[in-house]
């Protein structure tokens, strides 16, 4: 017969809690439980800085991006840039247009757009959506989904010769080390 195979610490402490719980038979003992472990550091008071604490803590979070409102200059934009690319001097260097699809669709395609866009270091795009349809009232929302917001530097109405569609300027790739 095999010899059994000896208890883990982890087992023996295990089997030592539960063996609290019941009375043992006449001539046993129960196994010894190692003591609790000591309680966590008080924590810092008003003024005072626990290294323990500091580490354990979660970091912050990034703030989030504010939405981009079409037709409104973000900061940090000159207004010579901001003129030619609201008023469509800047020519768009790229088009998607998006009629005859669904909203799914659509959505999909406005993201795998503007990602490509980016990485090919594209500044000025333009989304035809068509005039009062779904797909210009819900293209805002997706220029604000957290995937794609912190790409997007601006977003205005095309000049008056094409309102179904929305100019985009993204902003410059930056470039790893």
């Amino acid at each position: 017969m095999a010899k059994p195979k000896p208890l883990s610490k982890a087992d023996e402490q295990l089997w030592a809690a539960f063996t609290t719980t019941i009375t043992p038979l006449p001539g046993r003992s129960r196994p010894p439980l190692d003591p609790p472990p000591p309680p966590p550091p008080a924590p810092p008071r008003h003024g005072e800085r626990s290294e323990a604490i500091h580490l354990l803590s979660p970091k912050p979070k990034p703030p989030k991006p504010t939405p981009i409102h079409p037709n409104t200059p973000p900061p940090g934009l000159d207004k010579s840039t901001w003129k030619s690319f609201a008023t469509g001097k800047r020519r768009a260097e790229q088009k998607l247009d998006l009629h005859g699809l669904t909203a799914t669709r659509a959505h999909h395609a406005v993201t795998a757009f503007i990602h490509h866009a980016h990485t090919h270091n594209l500044r000025c795009l333009e989304i035809v959506t068509g005039k009062g349809e779904i797909l210009s009232r819900e293209l805002p929302h997706w220029l604000n989904a957290p995937t794609i917001r912190p790409l997007i530097l601006a977003i205005s109405h095309a000049p008056t010769a094409n309102t179904g569609a929305t100019r985009i300027l993204l902003k410059r790739a930056r470039k790893t080390p």
